[in-house]
């Protein structure tokens, strides 16, 4: 029985969809029959369509315009109770849907499942693990020591530790969830500190299960450099603390956006 979906977000040419597609055919459960692939794209082409035929991959073609509207519409095309958004120039680990798959099922109240990662870039070499990372790492340790969601929320006022990229979604507890599609960078935190709030839990596998790359092109390299990033992230913290603190936090903040350049 087919119970989770990736769906890939595919734009344009990515030189890296088909790494992604393999990694992600290669699952423990797409083998066994428990995950399905499919695609969701609003800039359809010639070479994600070939991309689907050649993998016999479904192909859904959206209408919607930005990360946020993307990921909604993405996720209104899949039928199963669980999803995850596969960015599509990451690469996933094969075990990383079953371990997935196995916290969900060993505890209905869980809204969302997510893991630990590692970086690679553009020439497919894995980053150092910098300061950044293990930072993340820490803290999402921290967070999972306890349940409560009030703890939890108070370690996340430092900062979005979670990697976007490795969480799976309970479509069923988040029927009537949506992403801010007004934002470009810090959707995901703020989807995070949303959910935090909703009854249930979130739970963190501290394995390095994914790959989430990092290069010229993408996403996080983009928004970092044209200050997207640095100005919804300061509206983050506002959320949490005083201006003067948000500020603080700010600074150590931008140096670690080096990082991701």
């Amino acid at each position: 029985m087919i119970k989770h979906t990736f769906i890939i977000c595919a734009y344009q040419e990515s030189p890296f969809l088909e790494q992604c597609l393999h990694s992600l055919l290669a699952q423990q459960t797409v083998k066994n029959g428990q995950s399905k692939v499919a695609i969701f794209t609003a800039t359809p082409n010639f070479y994600i369509e070939k991309m689907s035929e050649q993998y016999q991959i479904e192909l859904f073609i959206g209408k919607s315009s930005g990360i946020g509207a993307n990921w909604n519409e993405a996720l209104s095309f899949v039928e199963t109770p669980y999803a995850t958004i596969a960015h599509q120039d990451d690469i996933y680990l094969a075990d990383y849907g079953l371990k997935v798959l196995n916290e969900f099922e060993a505890n209905s109240d869980l809204n969302i499942v997510f893991s630990d990662y590692s970086e690679n870039d553009g020439d497919n070499q894995l980053r150092a693990r910098n300061l950044n990372l293990k930072i993340k790492s820490f803290g999402l340790n921290l967070m999972s020591l306890f349940n409560s969601r009030w703890y939890q929320r108070r370690i996340y006022a430092f900062g979005n530790f979670i990697c976007c990229p490795a969480v799976s979604y309970n479509l069923i507890r988040l029927r009537d969830f949506k992403f801010d599609e007004s934002l470009k960078m810090t959707l995901d935190w703020d989807a995070w500190e949303r959910i935090m709030r909703l009854p249930g839990q979130i739970k963190f596998i501290p394995e390095k299960l994914m790959y989430h790359r990092i290069h010229q092109d993408s996403e996080t390299t983009v928004n970092t450099l044209d200050q997207n990033r640095e100005i919804e992230e300061y509206q983050m913290f506002q959320r949490y603390w005083p201006n003067f603190f948000a500020k603080l936090l700010m600074k150590f903040y931008v140096g670690n956006q080096k990082g991701n350049q």
